[in-house]
């Protein structure tokens, strides 16, 4: 994402504060790189401190952790991965409809751990989405779940480094190849399926 600057720092080194609508978009990029994996061979993030999307920003010799941070460690379960054929039914999410897009999307790999990995994206600002879902042919064991989540326009700073981080998200439930869990308004979620 590219926004205006913040305000006091050189328009030339484009220094932005990074939220958690960067975080949603983020993931959706990432998921947009690995559902093409076929014809995307490899693909990196341009800016990795203090500048755009960046994944920590620096203050002399303090450092924070940005959502976008957050982000790239959740996903990178799927690095060196199997993508696995997924589909999602979602609603449409934004103001016209020639550019509306799905409010959710997902990416799903079986791992170099033998484990599924599902990561998901939630767009609305405000809405929850309930997911019922199934993984054909397979018996899910257990599920460990982490997330990001907030108000979309929540970020870290230096006086308080820890408003957007990952946490452990409990509320899931599975049975036999079916999962249930509800996925907050902006936020992006990992489940890792022992099957």
């Amino acid at each position: 994402n590219w926004f205006e600057v913040m305000p006091g720092t050189n328009p030339g080194f484009l220094y932005q504060q990074n939220t958690m609508r960067d975080a949603v978009a983020g993931m959706l990029i990432l998921h947009m790189f690995h559902n093409a994996n076929r014809r995307v061979k490899m693909a990196n993030i341009a800016q990795m401190v203090n500048v755009l999307q960046a994944v920590i920003l620096t203050e002399g010799e303090r450092m924070i952790k940005t959502p976008t941070y957050h982000v790239f460690k959740m996903y990178k379960v799927h690095q060196d991965a199997t993508l696995l054929d997924s589909f999602l039914e979602t609603e449409t999410i934004g103001l016209e409809d020639e550019f509306k897009v799905p409010c959710m999307n997902e990416s799903v790999s079986l791992g170099t751990d033998g484990k599924i990995h599902i990561t998901l994206t939630n767009l609305s600002a405000d809405k929850d989405y309930t997911v019922d879902g199934t993984v054909m042919d397979t018996e899910i064991k257990a599920v460990k779940g982490e997330i990001v989540t907030g108000e979309i326009h929540e970020h870290n700073t230096f006086d308080e480094p820890e408003v957007v981080t990952l946490e452990a998200f409990d509320e899931h439930k599975a049975e036999g190849s079916s999962l249930k869990f509800t996925i907050p308004a902006a936020s992006v979620l990992h489940l890792e399926l022992t099957v």
